[in-house]
C-alpha cells in the first residue's frame, strides 16, 4: 500500500518508519529545513534520533507530492494541527484518498473530538477513521512489539485498513466504536498527569494503582455519556492506553505531573519538555464537556486545578485521598 504520513514528529516518524518495513511510505512535515536534514542524515534527529530511516522512507516538504497518489493518508499531528492538515489537503487539486487520524484530545475551544473536526472539514462520505492505543513511539521505531486499534463509523473500513497494514511486530485490531476510541486516547493524558504528580510525591504504587483504577472509572462514565461502549474502555484504547500511559518512563504527561510534583511552574515543565503534552489542554476541554454533561471527574478537576490554578501538588492529591467514601459502581454511601 502507498502511505503517506502527514506530521514528522516523535509519532509520525515513528509510524513511518514502521509501516516503510512492509508499504511504500512517504513521511510529510511542513518545516522544509527539518525535511531536508531528515533526507541528508536520514533520521529524524530532533525526535528520534536514535531510530534511522530504512532505506524506502521517503520524506517530502511538498504535501501535494506527499499526497498525491497515496492510497491513504495518515494525519499524525498534535490536535491542533488536525484541523489546519485537513484544510491544507482540501485545497490541494487531487482526489484525496482515505484518510485516519493519530490526534488523540479535544479541540481547544470548540471541545470537538477529532472526528467531529473531520466531520466539519470533509465531505459525510469520505472514508475515514482513527488509529490509537497503547504505543510509545520509540518502541514503535524500534520494531519492538505493539498493539494498537483502527476505529471508524464505517466497520467494513475499520477492518480493511487493519488487515492491510497489520504486521507481526505492529498488531492492528479494528473496532467500529469511534467514539469511545477517541475518548479514550484523550483523557488517559490527564490521567498520567495526576499519576504523575502522585509518583512524584512518593506516594507509593498502591496510590498509583487507585489513581488508574478510579481514572478509568471517569474516562468510561464520560466515554459512555458521549455515547461510547463501555466494552471499548476495558481494551486498548482505553484501559491498555491508560496504564502504559500512568506507568511508562516515556510518558510526557506522567513527565509533567513528576515536574509538577517538584514545585515547577507550568510554563517551565512544558519548556523543559520540549514535546507536546496533549493532557495540559485536553484537561479543561475534558471537565468543561464533564460539567456540561454532569459527568462526574474528581481527578479531572483537580488536574484542572494543579495546571491552571496554582494549586499545591500535595493539596491537590490531598484533596482526592480525603474525599467522602463511595459506592464503587457510583454515588455517596447511605
Amino acid at each position: 500500500m502507498k502511505l503517506a504520513i502527514l506530521g514528522a514528529g516523535a509519532w509520525g516518524t515513528a509510524l513511518a518508519i514502521a509501516f516503510s518495513r512492509h508499504h511504500q511510505v512517504t513521511l510529510w512535515g511542513r518545516d522544509p529545513a527539518q525535511i531536508q536534514q531528515m533526507a541528508d542524515e536520514r533520521v529524524n534527529r530532533r525526535y528520534l534520533a536514535d531510530c534511522p530511516f530504512p532505506g524506502a522512507l521517503n520524506v517530502s516538504a511538498d504535501l501535494a507530492e506527499a499526497a498525491d497518489g497515496a492510497e491513504l493518508l495518515l494525519i499524525v499531528t498534535p490536535m491542533s494541527g488536525l484541523r489546519p492538515t485537513l484544510r491544507a489537503l482540501t485545497a490541494l487539486d487531487i482526489a484525496l484518498p482515505p484518510i485516519l487520524w493519530a490526534c488523540k484530545g479535544f479541540e481547544s475551544g470548540s471541545s470537538l473530538l477529532p472526528h467531529q473536526v473531520v466531520a466539519e472539514e470533509l465531505p459525510s462520505d469520505h472514508r475515514c477513521g482513527v488509529l490509537s492505543g497503547p504505543s510509545f513511539a520509540r518502541e514503535v521505531a524500534q520494531d519492538l512489539p505493539s498493539a494498537v486499534t483502527i476505529a471508524s463509523d464505517d466497520a467494513e473500513f475499520a477492518a480493511y485498513v487493519a488487515r492491510e497494514l497489520h504486521s507481526p511486530r505492529l498488531r492492528l485490531y479494528a473496532n467500529n466504536d469511534l467514539v469511545g476510541v477517541e475518548v479514550g486516547g484523550a483523557v488517559k493524558n490527564v490521567m498520567a498527569i495526576a499519576t504523575g504528580v502522585a509518583d512524584g510525591l512518593h506516594f507509593g504504587l498502591n496510590a498509583r494503582a487507585a489513581l488508574i483504577t478510579r481514572g478509568l472509572a471517569e474516562i468510561t462514565r464520560l466515554g459512555v455519556a458521549l455515547g461510547a461502549s463501555q466494552q471499548t474502555m476495558m481494551g486498548l484504547s482505553g484501559m491498555g492506553d491508560l496504564i502504559l500511559t500512568c506507568t511508562g518512563e516515556l510518558s510526557r504527561n506522567r513527565q509533567v505531573g513528576l515536574k509538577l510534583a517538584e514545585g515547577k511552574a507550568l510554563e517551565q515543565v512544558l519548556q523543559e519538555l520540549g514535546h507536546v503534552a496533549e493532557g495540559v489542554a485536553t484537561a479543561r476541554e475534558v471537565l468543561t464537556m464533564a460539567e456540561r454533561l454532569q459527568v462526574d471527574m474528581p481527578i479531572t478537576a483537580a488536574v484542572c486545578g494543579l495546571l491552571y490554578q496554582g494549586n499545591d501538588p500535595q493539596q491537590v492529591v490531598d484533596g482526592l485521598l480525603g474525599r467522602s467514601p463511595k459506592s464503587e459502581s457510583g454515588g455517596a454511601l447511605d
